[in-house]
């Protein structure tokens, strides 16, 4: 596939205005702004490198990972045990729905207007538990999208719906959160290139996080008195 297919293709994949429901998902970050943790420009930054190095940014990446290498090789197994894996390590209710209902509405959206054997293959059997880096992953692998840009563009499509939501819930002006989209291009390349030295067949290893107070904020915003977001 050429450079300039598939651009065209992440930049419909990963544009907020597909239709995935992605607006509706917090990450969590409701709970850390009503509590104080999360406040300005400089306390979201922190925040998000956070959930890039340690957090669903570095979980989702592995899977994406895990879930191309699986479909490029055809061994369909393998991208089960992804699954499988990707349903297993979730640390909260909230954080399993946004990336279950995401992934489930990606899959959806790609068989209806990037029809693929792959894809169907995959939606015909467990699109009820499709993680989103798994099936976004596939959908890269199955379409000849590189897989760095493929990967690229599904980390920072998760940094810009967080910073999204971050801009009406602190609030913040649209200025400080470009400013905090730009400042993370660097963690997002870095993170790229650090699970792209791995073998794909071998993610487990990478499997796990450490963002302790992103998943406590996932866990008390389950019972939050008011809510704008479903996580």
């Amino acid at each position: 596939m050429s450079t300039e297919a598939a651009l065209l293709k992440l930049q419909s994949w990963f544009s907020p205005s597909f239709p995935v429901g992605g607006y509706t998902y917090s990450h969590g970050l409701e709970y850390g702004v009503e509590c104080g943790l999360i406040h300005h420009r400089e306390s979201l930054q922190t925040w998000l490198e956070g959930l890039l190095q340690w957090g669903a940014g570095h979980g989702e990446g592995v899977l994406f990972h895990g879930a191309y290498g699986a479909a490029v090789r055809q061994d369909w197994a393998a991208l089960h045990e992804v699954t499988v894996w990707a349903q297993a390590l979730r640390p909260t209710a909230e954080l399993a729905l946004e990336s279950r209902g995401q992934g489930r509405a990606f899959l959806v959206a790609v068989q209806q207007g990037w029809p693929h054997p792959w894809v169907q293959r995959w939606g015909d059997g467990l699109a009820e538990h499709a993680p989103y880096g798994v099936v976004t992953g596939l959908a890269c692998a199955a379409h000849g999208v590189p897989e760095a840009m493929g990967l690229s563009a599904l980390l920072h499509g998760m940094v810009a719906g967080w910073i999204s939501a971050a801009v009406r819930l602190i609030p913040l002006g649209q200025q400080a959160g470009v400013l905090v989209q730009s400042a993370l291009e660097g963690e997002i390349q870095t993170l790229v290139r650090a699970l792209l030295s791995q073998p794909a067949s071998a993610f487990q290893a990478e499997l796990g996080g450490c963002a302790w107070m992103a998943e406590w904020c996932s866990l008390k915003h389950e019972t939050q008195y008011t809510r704008l977001f479903r996580s």
